[in-house]
């Protein structure tokens, strides 16, 4: 049975490899390349069509939340997996047995300014200290949010 609730979520992406600007252009996106168990697991098992994404720039200048975009698509093996010539590739992953699994990720709209890390730490009480983005030794690139958090960073925009 499929839950009714949304979900919500980070993805973090170096603007240079792929931006919210980009996501804008093209509308719709998988997101391949996460090769962390945990952040894979939650594109797999946790994520459905229509979860809520803040989409956060990071190793930029100014790292922070730039927009908004929604999960697309159920999740489904990352081809780039298979593919010999790509950065990754998994020579352990067959089609019979894939070891990484992506979703689409789909744009919503770009926030009227980037809601920088520095600022968003300076929130840490409202957040609450499990928010895994200001968590120290947190390095995941995709991870949830809870609707309080999701709605909180949303108001500093």
């Amino acid at each position: 049975m499929k839950r009714k609730t949304r979900r919500h979520w980070l993805m973090k992406s170096e603007p240079d490899a792929f931006s919210i600007d980009d996501l804008e252009r093209v509308g719709t996106e998988p997101w391949d390349g996460v090769r962390n168990y945990q952040a894979r697991n939650f594109m797999r098992d946790g994520m459905q069509v229509g979860d809520r994404i803040l989409f956060y720039h990071s190793n930029t200048k100014v790292p922070g939340i730039a927009g908004i975009a929604t999960v697309a698509s159920e999740a489904y093996p990352d081809e780039t997996q298979f593919n010999a010539k790509s950065k990754y590739h998994d020579p352990k992953a067959t089609r019979e047995a894939p070891r990484w699994y992506l979703v689409d990720v789909a744009f919503e709209r770009k926030l009227k300014r980037v809601i920088p890390l520095e600022e968003i730490k300076q929130h840490a009480d409202q957040l609450g200290e499990e928010f895994a983005l200001i968590r120290k030794g947190n390095r995941l690139s995709v991870f949830p949010v809870s609707a309080a958090q999701y709605d909180y960073l949303l108001s500093l925009e």
